[in-house]
């Protein structure tokens, strides 16, 4: 019976102590690794544009302190309690391992606090620049369509190119984002036909345009469409399309006006007095991409 308890106490003992290795060995690491995650968390600043990749880094460390620092209290009150006889405190240790919870975690707020900041300073010149951008352009580009769905869907396309002229796709969101990024839209070409209201009646019954471009009769004598490219494309190519629409249709009578889009450093203020003027000097039949 004695031999029995003995041997009870004897792994209880062994127990206990590979419980205080599991502590041992947890400290070891957060020693090892605060250098190197405070080195990293100090890397982030409103400043400076750090890597995904780093931010991840930190995270992914910062998570695995968390848990180290989560087992050792978890096996600190199995010991404390019923292995109390067989533990041995050390106070040192548990000074330090408090003190590198406490500067883990407050690098980590300070470095998701940055990240907010940026995230909350990026959006904020994005909403400048749209703003900036509608009220610059809103004029006259608001009003290319009668249609307010027409309207706002060219609005969009000229936002997308906007920030893809600033190579910040990341601050599109959702599916938005996703679409751009498959598509890649790379420019937009407002045509505007005008002639006879014959003819234009007869062109607008059979022009056939593809899903995301865009007509609409502006008014008796004059049609606006807008044509969304999702690949670079020669303006002579357009105008050969254009040419041979016309000519094959027998709308010889009409007159063509195209005006390439790629940003925001296409649009123009003296581009309406442009196109009217443009249009009057053009002849019959005649297919003409206007240069800004």
């Amino acid at each position: 019976m004695g031999l029995e308890m003995s041997m009870e106490r004897d792994r209880t003992q062994r127990y206990a102590e590979s419980l205080e290795r599991t502590i041992q060995n947890n400290y070891h690491y957060l020693k090892e690794t605060i250098d190197d995650f405070q080195d990293m968390c100090r890397m982030v600043t409103p400043e400076r544009n750090v890597p995904q990749g780093t931010v991840v880094d930190i995270r992914e460390i910062y998570k695995e302190i968390q848990n180290r620092l989560k087992e050792i209290k978890a096996v600190e009150q199995l010991l404390h309690g019923k292995y109390r006889q067989y533990y041995h405190r050390d106070s040192l240790r548990d000074r330090e391992i408090m003190e590198i919870g406490f500067v883990a975690k407050n690098c980590y707020s300070k470095v998701e606090h940055t990240l907010m900041q940026k995230q909350a300073q990026e959006k904020a010149e994005v909403r400048e620049r749209e703003q900036a951008f509608q009220i610059d352009q809103k004029s006259f580009f608001f009003q290319w369509f009668r249609s307010e769905e027409n309207q706002v869907t060219l609005l969009r396309n000229l936002r997308i190119l906007n920030e893809l002229d600033y190579e910040r796709l990341s601050d599109l969101e959702g599916q938005e984002r996703r679409e751009v990024i498959q598509n890649r839209l790379r420019s937009l070409t407002l045509f505007v036909l005008s002639g006879e209201k014959e003819f234009i009646d007869e062109f607008q019954s059979q022009i056939r345009l593809r899903e995301h471009d865009s007509i609409e009769r502006y008014d008796r004598n004059e049609l606006r469409g807008v044509l969304t490219h999702l690949r670079e494309i020669n303006p002579s190519e357009l105008e050969k399309i254009f040419k041979r629409l016309m000519e094959s249709k027998g709308f010889s009578k009409l007159k063509c006006l195209l005006l390439p889009i790629h940003s925001q450093k296409d649009l123009k203020e003296e581009i309406p007095d442009l196109m009217k003027t443009t249009l009057q000097g053009m002849k019959e039949g005649e297919v003409k991409t206007l240069s800004i």
